[in-house]
């Protein structure tokens, strides 16, 4: 077994890991961390010198990711048994061999137990996210890893770290592991999206919304739809799919308008049926969105840190509010916050205010969450990042 640099924790400062917590912070630190590099494995005990768990060191506030709370070997076979047990769990849930669903979320970091990794499948193909150095570095055992659990399955995978760990407009550092294709086309419950991982945000699609997706089908059928923030038009497909009477895509950026009409004409739609405009989301609901029986209110995360919580909270209110009071009387609003630091509650607490500043009266039909391919651990409770309401508007 490797000989690791031992960790120790003021006292105290345990019981988060006792309770199987995979965050280490820095101020719990009692031991001298200035030599350990960046990625370091390291051995973790607290003031007693009792183990409690092996991780990634990061200079930080989050300073340790916890990855096993047993004391074993991270090698080769650590990974293999690590990808076995996250595919297991995709393999019960009926997605590792769908033919109807052909992406899917195979490793979602806490979630299975595998802080800072993300890994998304995508028809044969596997796109890895870093998001700490240690699992970075640990790449070349991941990669490994998924040949040997998903085998003839896989043909492609690509690293897409750069992004998370460096600057975004860094791309220099992605790479092919092994390469057959460059792109995919992917059916979600029978609907085609294009894949382009290279380019596209996050690993290349927004699978956590795919119940979500599909779950608008239902209140889509002969309605004028309004899908905001629409990225790569996976919310306009479904509705036009459920025979959505017109449907308007509003994205401020060029490439996701581009993107919504290629996936728009991929499933056989025509411009008859379906707008995709390059707007202020804001700007655009402010000037013509009063027509619409159903919206769908889906921006990017308004707040990645505590101290820009208040900020997003604000423009949540802000853009729920406008949404409210110029959707139609009797229509369907699907809201949703994917901000960490924004919960349930608190976002809740902001769609209400939201309904009070509009005047509207309102219902709600479901409370949203991201997919079980997307694990929330319950010991983990920020694994819980999605969140949704579909409302009935009076």
């Amino acid at each position: 077994m490797q000989v690791l640099p031992t960790v120790y924790l003021k006292k105290g400062k345990d019981a988060a890991l006792k309770r199987f917590h995979h965050w280490v912070f820095s101020g719990a630190i009692q031991s001298d961390v200035t030599g350990l590099a960046n990625g370091a494995l390291v051995r973790v005990l607290n003031s007693a010198k009792e183990f409690l768990g092996i991780g990634h060191y990061q200079n930080g506030s989050i300073a340790i990711r916890i990855i096993s709370f047993q004391e074993v070997a991270i090698d080769q076979v650590f990974w293999n048994g690590k990808i076995q047990k996250a595919y297991s769990l995709r393999q019960r849930l009926g997605l590792s061999e769908s033919a109807e669903t052909t992406t899917y979320r195979l490793v979602h970091a806490e979630g299975d137990e595998l802080p800072g990794l993300i890994i998304d499948i995508y028809g044969q193909a596997a796109v890895i996210q870093a998001h700490s150095q240690g699992m970075h570095e640990a790449i070349p055992f991941i990669s490994q890893a998924l040949q040997n659990v998903l085998g003839a399955q896989l043909h492609t995978i690509y690293d897409k770290s750069a992004e998370a760990l460096f600057s975004k407009e860094d791309k220099s550092q992605n790479t092919y592991l092994i390469q057959q294709e460059n792109h995919q086309v992917v059916k979600e419950h029978g609907n085609a999206f294009y894949i382009d991982w290279e380019e596209g945000q996050k690993t290349g699609f927004f699978i956590d919304q795919r119940e979500n997706r599909h779950l608008l089908g239902t209140y889509s059928q002969g309605k004028k739809v309004l899908n905001t923030f629409c990225y790569s038009g996976g919310f306009s497909v479904y509705a036009l799919q459920a025979g959505a009477s017109h449907v308007h895509s509003v994205d401020i950026s060029e490439k996701a308008i581009a993107l919504t009409n290629r996936n728009v004409q991929l499933n056989g739609f025509s411009e008859e049926q379906h707008s995709a405009i390059a707007a202020d989301v804001m700007k655009y609901i402010k000037e013509v969105g009063n027509d619409y029986d159903v919206i769908v209110l889906d921006p990017p995360a308004f707040a990645k840190h505590l101290n820009a919580r208040h900020n997003a909270v604000q423009a949540y209110k802000r853009l729920n509010s406008l949404a409210l009071s110029r959707i139609k009387p009797g229509g369907i609003l699907f809201t949703f916050s994917c901000s960490q630091v924004v919960d349930k509650t608190l976002f809740n607490h902001t769609i209400a205010s939201a309904a009070m500043e509009a005047g509207r009266s309102i219902k709600i039909l479901h409370h949203l969450h991201q997919p079980a391919d997307h694990p929330v651990n319950i010991f983990h409770p920020e694994t819980e990042y999605l969140k949704g309401l579909v409302l009935y508007v009076e």
